[in-house]
């Protein structure tokens, strides 16, 4: 058998498994990490070659596809929701992490005898100390999952924006371990140098990214390139110039989402494709990293199992009560954000650091970060849902409409309209009466009509009744206009 001819093979099947099991994860509220994490470890079982002998070009890719899944999450954040929850929503992702890194360290150092350094069980403690954006979002975005409140946006703007903080302190602690850090003197000015420098330049690159795309290109697809280019350059650049390269990502993807550009829709779209096959490629390689035989071990499972319970039952709820002191979320609430502190890929990615470094034991501290993982992604997002409506802080999830049968997609022509689709219910004014009667402003057209999940074009006699979807197009002004008279309260 041809290995090449095999390798795509697989890499198709998974890659086709992935597409279908986001409706697997979405019905269980369990995000398809932890069925690639299986994948990976079962393919690491059979066949005749060992994941660890990668481990540099695997931490090479889990670098690239954080960027691409950090960009996508700030691309699919709209700004607005951010606001209210940014404050808290930083503190939580650098003081929150801090405080979760040495608590959990500490429990670590007494938990494992004190056989490893105080350094040692810190860097522990700080690669396990961030929540994972790609599973918070697969689980907060799927299916029949609603929280009260600003709760969703507070997670997945801590999600987000986590990383640079868990991987700041990663790289720190590694080069005490390895005798290559600076001055300990020297790590707060850093850290705020890392964040703030990964913030400005995520700002100054989505500045620069609304420019280019606005730039005429000969062809279409090549926004598509561009906009690829882009992401990796912001990561790349910031992290040349000393900052983090994960925070920029980030916040690059929230200022272009917060305008409007050439082809907007079909790059959002493109991205979260993009962020797809990134987490489905990368959860597959970690899991090629573990062995089934070395993560099931007593000496991995029983500490990692104390382990686990320590982040989830005390070190992740007291980072959240600490940070969210006089911040107005209910006891309930907090313990609800105390409970979505899922780990996932991010900390997987960020213990691959230590074994490309050659820190001593680095390989026992990766299984045990690695079993914590998947304890943390089977408790916290097996029973998200059941927790959040025993704390009395779930709500019904709004039905997701289905996607408008046409967009019209931004462009220089096109950059003063918009086309959306809006959903009549009974208390509408539209309801009952024909087009011509509602004598909507010139200028504003009603291009379609959905019903009973069939379209067809209006007339002026087509009486509009409640149920119908329908897909009006006009330039911005106007059509806010048309959505406070007739739809305010949809």
């Amino acid at each position: 058998m041809n290995s090449t001819d095999f390798i795509i093979a697989t890499s198709g099947a998974l890659l086709l498994a992935g597409a279908f099991s986001n409706k697997v994860s979405s019905r269980f509220n369990l995000p398809i990490l932890l069925l690639f994490l299986a994948a990976g470890i079962f393919a690491e079982s059979i066949l005749p070659f060992s994941g660890k002998n990668y481990a540099p070009e695997i931490n090479f890719f889990g670098i690239i596809a954080m960027c691409f899944i950090l960009f996508s999450g700030g691309s699919d954040t709209p700004p607005e929701e951010i606001r209210p929850v940014a404050f808290r929503g930083i503190l939580l992702a650098v003081a929150g992490v801090i405080i979760t890194a040495l608590i959990t360290g500490t429990g670590a150092y007494l938990l494992l005898g004190m056989k490893h350094s105080y350094l040692w069980c810190l860097l522990l403690g700080s690669l396990i100390s961030s929540t994972d954006a790609a599973a918070v979002f697969a689980i907060l975005r799927g299916k029949g999952v609603g929280l009260s409140g600003t709760l969703k946006p507070l997670l997945e703007l801590e999600s987000g924006s986590n990383d640079p903080t868990a991987a700041f302190m990663t790289i720190t602690l590694i080069g005490y371990l390895t005798g290559t850090g600076a001055s300990a003197a020297f790590a707060v000015p850093q850290i705020i140098y890392q964040l703030g420098g990964g913030v400005l330049a995520g700002f100054v690159f989505g500045k620069i990214g609304k420019w280019i795309f606005k730039v005429e290109l000969e062809h279409n697809g090549l926004y598509f390139v561009v906009s690829f280019a882009m992401v990796l350059l912001c990561y790349s650049v910031t992290q040349l110039l000393g900052a983090n390269g994960f925070m920029s990502c980030y916040v690059c993807g929230i200022v272009l989402n917060s305008g409007r550009y050439n082809y907007q829709k079909a790059l959002t779209k493109f991205h979260n494709g993009i962020a797809w096959l990134m987490q489905v490629g990368l959860f597959t390689v970690l899991g090629f990293l573990a062995s089934p035989k070395e993560l099931f071990n007593i000496s991995v499972w029983l500490p990692g199992i104390a382990l686990g319970f320590l982040l989830i039952f005390v070190a992740r709820p007291l980072a959240v009560f600490i940070c969210l002191a006089w911040s107005g979320y209910s006891t309930r609430e907090k313990l609800l954000i105390s409970w979505v502190g899922i780990r996932g890929a991010a900390p997987i990615v960020l213990a691959t650091f230590p074994l490309a470094a050659g820190v001593e034991d680095a390989a026992l501290m990766f299984r045990l970060i690695f079993f914590m993982v998947i304890l943390s992604v089977t408790l916290q997002g097996w029973l998200l849902m059941p927790m959040a409506k025993w704390l009395k802080v779930a709500r019904t999830a709004a039905v997701q409409p289905e996607p408008p049968p046409l967009e019209l997609e931004v462009t220089e022509s096109s950059s003063h309209q918009e086309m959306r689709e809006f959903f009549i219910k009974e208390n509408n004014p539209m309801n009952g009466k024909t087009l011509a009667e509602i004598a909507l402003p010139t200028g504003v057209l009603v291009t379609m009509v959905r019903r009973n999940k069939k379209l067809f074009p209006p007339r002026g006699d087509t009486i509009i009744k409640a149920g119908d979807g329908v897909l009006i197009m006009a330039e911005i002004p106007l059509l806010a206009e048309v959505e406070k008279k007739y739809f305010r309260n949809n």
